[in-house]
């Protein structure tokens, strides 16, 4: 019989009372947040819910789920992975000479091809870039050089799981705007306005946003920048996901390349290569602004890592970012696979799709109207080896209502379980045969968003 061994991850909950006094504030606050890591509910979960090992599909540690085996929709990695340029670049800069030495922040050509090609502008005095362990640590490196304790940071609410935890491990207090249909599903400016207070420090503007693909427009993004302007608040403008179009006609602007238009300085800005260019697991992210502020920014970063990114990696990142052949490639793989999912999801009842993508590989499906939850569907779909994503880690605003979904799969056979699956899935969770080991997870969270979708859940929705 296989030895079961465990990692600290989802599987065990233990409760430590003995650390009450030990652990620091910001930790107790991520530990209590329903963003926390491992308090929102993802297609692993499910495993134990359905009795399933965890050890038995995930092999030698690895956190990736066979795609022989399995149709991953959850996970915001890029399925079409690397380029092949990024694999020739790598092999060929594996060498004693690249790996034996401390690397730099960044070489020179990367450093430029992340302005220029992604950013839209060139380093000069005024715009300088750095690197960071993707784009995750360059939004937790932001906050910890511009907030103060008590400090507010405006965020949309469905927004990136990672940003209430980065908040709240800088200190800092989360003011979130839902979306919906009244804004479009982007961050308005005049609420942004509403929401400011003498302790507003920071907004961050996710744009293309995750997990709806939508896009900002340039008249936003300028009236944003100014109002960053006129309050004295920085901007950090998180754009991880705009290499791909998926509507042709759309366009996407970086604020760094507004500078023309009005005054930027505030705005610090943010991209990897991991979702755009299949590359999540070499951590290579980018901060980008006016050298001041990413001067800051450099010393919060060798104050808590105080190393780089390696050398192969990045001379992989620079083949990425100048692959044009791949994006296209990519984008047209991405586009074809969100039209079969929108003409595939009119015609399961109860699920609709809330608002079109502009950008990226994610969007979100509604299936409030089948009678289950989100949480209970994810169960269900993880038993035909579909992994999705609900929405409770994504905000309160369709937290039982929303699944995410990752089209960036190359295979259409994929698509087409999915679309099969999806009408057995809901039928099997309408029973109710999973709502109770849903509802154990929540109660084993202990936050107030857990009791609040508990309560939701048992009453039907």
């Amino acid at each position: 019989m296989k030895e079961e061994r465990f990692v600290l991850g989802w599987e065990s909950q233990g409760k430590f009372p003995s650390l009450e006094g030990v652990l620091s504030e910001r930790v107790k606050a991520v530990m209590k947040s329903p963003h926390g890591m491992w308090n929102y509910m993802t297609y692993r979960d499910a495993i134990g819910i359905l009795g399933l090992r965890a050890e038995d599909i995930y092999e030698e540690g690895r956190i990736d789920l066979d795609p022989k085996r399995w149709f991953d929709f959850g996970w915001m990695t890029c399925h079409l992975g690397p380029p092949k340029s990024v694999i020739r670049a790598m092999r060929l800069h594996t060498k004693a000479s690249n790996i034996n030495p401390y690397s730099p922040d960044l070489i020179a050509p990367l450093r430029d091809a992340c302005a220029e090609i992604k950013l839209k502008r060139r380093r000069s005095g005024d715009f300088e870039v750095i690197g960071t362990e993707g784009a995750q640590a360059g939004v937790s490196y932001a906050l910890q050089t511009f907030l103060n304790p008590g400090e507010e940071v405006i965020v949309t609410d469905p927004g990136y799981f990672h940003f209430e935890s980065a908040i709240l491990m800088a200190g800092g207090v989360p003011v979130k705007i839902p979306l919906g249909e009244h804004n479009r599903y982007r961050l308005n400016p005049d609420e942004v306005r509403e929401r400011l207070t003498p302790k507003t420090k920071v907004i961050i503007v996710c744009d293309p946003i995750n997990p709806f693909g939508t896009v900002q427009t340039k008249e936003e993004l300028i009236a944003l920048a100014e109002i960053a302007q006129r309050h004295d608040l920085i901007i950090i403008n998180d754009i991880t996901h705009n290499t791909h179009r998926i509507d042709p006609n759309s366009t996407h602007y970086p604020m760094s390349s507004l500078w023309r238009e009005t005054n930027v300085d505030n705005v610090v800005s943010t991209f990897s290569v991991s979702h755009g260019y299949g590359m999540a697991g070499v951590r290579i992210g980018f901060l980008a602004g006016h050298p001041d502020l990413i001067r800051a920014c450099l010393i919060t970063k060798v104050s808590l890592t105080r190393l780089n990114t390696n050398l192969i990696a990045q001379y992989g990142a620079l083949a990425a970012l100048k692959d044009k052949e791949y994006v296209e490639k990519s984008e047209n793989i991405i586009r074809r696979n969100y039209h079969y999912v929108r003409k595939a999801m009119d015609k399961v009842k109860g699920v609709c799709i809330p608002v079109e993508p502009r950008y990226g590989f994610s969007m979100v499906i509604d299936v409030s109207q089948t009678g289950v939850s989100a949480q209970e569907l994810t169960v269900a779909l993880f038993k035909y080896r579909i992994a999705v994503y609900p929405g409770d880690g994504l905000g309160d605003v369709g937290a039982t209502e929303y699944i995410r979904l990752n089209i960036s799969r190359p295979d259409i056979r994929s698509f087409n379980h999915l679309v099969r699956s999806l009408p057995k899935a809901i039928s099997e969770a309408k029973e109710g045969i999973y709502r109770e080991g849903v509802i154990r997870f929540f109660e084993s969270r202990q936050t107030e968003r857990a009791a609040r979708i508990i309560h939701r859940i048992r009453q039907g929705l």
